[in-house]
């Protein structure tokens, strides 16, 4: 059921300092990999939300205990590995419309073996799953398509998995289905090296960086060259499994999420400071600050946080850009929303698989966008915005789609001269659920004239 509408105020100014929820793409990845490995593995900083709920409650079905404690004012999260293996041989999963929990899932549980029926919301049954299902089909394992072919739900059988031949996975559609594989082959612990090779241009390549990363955090090392073809170590063969335990891991904050608070920073003159990645993060989404410095933001940056301080052009306005955001497709469409504010068009491209996401993002941000009055073309891999000469309110509201992101990022459009509504706003739950809390808390609100 759809929340209640929130009404967005026009602001002038934002200020302060944000610290960012656990990254969602490395939360679901070392819940994971902290289940499949040998050992206790202490969590902080993980993620709560809808999506790593989605796993961690997989998880718990299959046999994994997962036990949240308080230490220190903090809330720490021990995983106990199975060396490699899940006790329970079947389950029926409800995997709800979390793409970071179903892909890496599937993929491992068909290369393990046994009975299991991965299912979700109506929207993720339209979210593509061919391509990594003919990954795995294509080694031995067998998997049944329950409704659409192509799509979930699906059925997973015990089959025979061909360790010598080699794994073909498209890389243009979604860098998920590479990240599966990746994470689930090495349990099949090879004798010999495993080769994938990636079909067409991969997409994404910062998230698959953010995968090897984590896999060599417990133990597994993982060659490419040039990123289309990857090598799965041989290992030997022992009882515990190709994962071990780090012992205890820290979640970095989500990199995208913070593109929302930076974006404030810019627009707002800020300063807004966000903690838990900087320089030496891990995800490709920081790549957000160097695109608003193009855009005429005043961006500094250290080991882990990221600072913004309005905008230093002659105008004070940002710049419009053309950009190619292959590799930060999440942090591309608050550069959407800032195009709104820009001078010129901003030109994105490289985005096709926002038409896979949880929602057809390219589709709803030409609608979306149009409603402030906005000039938006597009194409299957493209976006302009031409920024509103006489700004609209949006009839009806800004819809979401039961879309985090599209909430997030249209919450920018409270610096626009009118008041709106954000319909659905409750959908960022699946990521961050306080974010309407945290975005209010930096805000200074436009005074009315009498």
């Amino acid at each position: 059921m759809a929340s209640a509408a929130l009404l967005v105020e026009p602001i002038i100014n934002a200020m302060g300092e944000v610290h960012l929820p656990g990254s969602k793409s490395i939360s679901n990845r070392v819940l994971l990999l902290s289940a499949l490995a040998h050992g206790q593995t202490t969590l902080k900083g993980l993620l709560d939300a809808d999506d790593t709920q989605v796993m961690r409650t997989a998880l718990n079905q299959l046999g994994v205990p997962i036990v949240e404690r308080i230490e220190n004012h903090q809330t720490l999260v021990d995983v106990m590995g199975q060396d490699g293996r899940f006790p329970n041989m079947q389950a029926s999963l409800f995997m709800g419309n979390a793409g970071t929990a179903i892909r890496p899932l599937t993929a491992a549980l068909a290369i393990l073996g046994g009975e299991y029926e991965l299912h979700g919301v109506a929207r993720m049954h339209e979210r593509p799953i061919r391509d990594l299902v003919e990954g795995l089909q294509g080694i031995g394992a067998k998997v049944d398509y329950l409704e659409q072919e192509g799509y979930p739900p699906i059925k997973l059988h015990s089959g025979h998995i061909d360790q010598e031949q080699v794994v073909r996975v498209r890389g243009d559609v979604s860098s998920q289905y590479l990240t599966a594989l990746l994470m689930a082959l090495p349990l099949l612990r090879p004798s010999n090296p495993i080769r994938i090779e990636v079909i067409g241009e991969l997409i994404s390549k910062p998230y698959i960086e953010i995968t090897m990363n984590l896999m060599s955090k417990y133990g597994v090392q993982v060659e490419h060259q040039d990123w289309q073809a990857f090598m799965i170590p041989a290992q030997q063969r022992g009882e515990h499994g190709p994962y071990v335990s780090p012992g205890h891991l820290v979640v970095e904050g989500d990199a995208s999420s913070a593109s929302y608070f930076l974006g404030l920073g810019a627009l707002g003159h800020g300063p807004v400071k966000v903690m838990g990645v900087g320089r030496e993060s891990i995800q490709g989404d920081v790549a957000f600050a160097h695109a608003l410095s193009m855009m005429g933001a005043n961006v500094a940056q250290g080991a882990d946080w990221i600072e913004v301080r309005g905008v230093d052009t002659q105008d004070g306005r940002l710049r419009a850009i053309e950009m190619d955001c292959t590799a930060i497709p999440d942090a591309a469409m608050t550069l959407a929303v800032l195009g709104l504010f820009a001078t010129g068009t901003t030109k994105l491209s490289g985005i096709g698989s926002w038409r896979v996401k949880e929602t057809d993002r390219i589709a709803a941000m030409v609608c979306e966008l149009s409603k402030f009055g906005a000039v938006v073309q597009a194409g299957d891999d493209y976006l302009h915005v031409c920024p509103p000469t006489t700004w609209t309110v949006p009839i009806g509201g800004v819809d979401t789609y039961d879309d985090h992101r599209m909430a997030m990022c249209f919450s920018l459009a409270a610096f626009g001269p009118n008041a709106f509504y954000i319909n659905d706003p409750a959908c960022v739950s699946k990521t961050f659920p306080q974010y309407f809390e945290v975005w209010r808390s930096l805000l200074v609100p436009r005074v009315s004239k009498k």
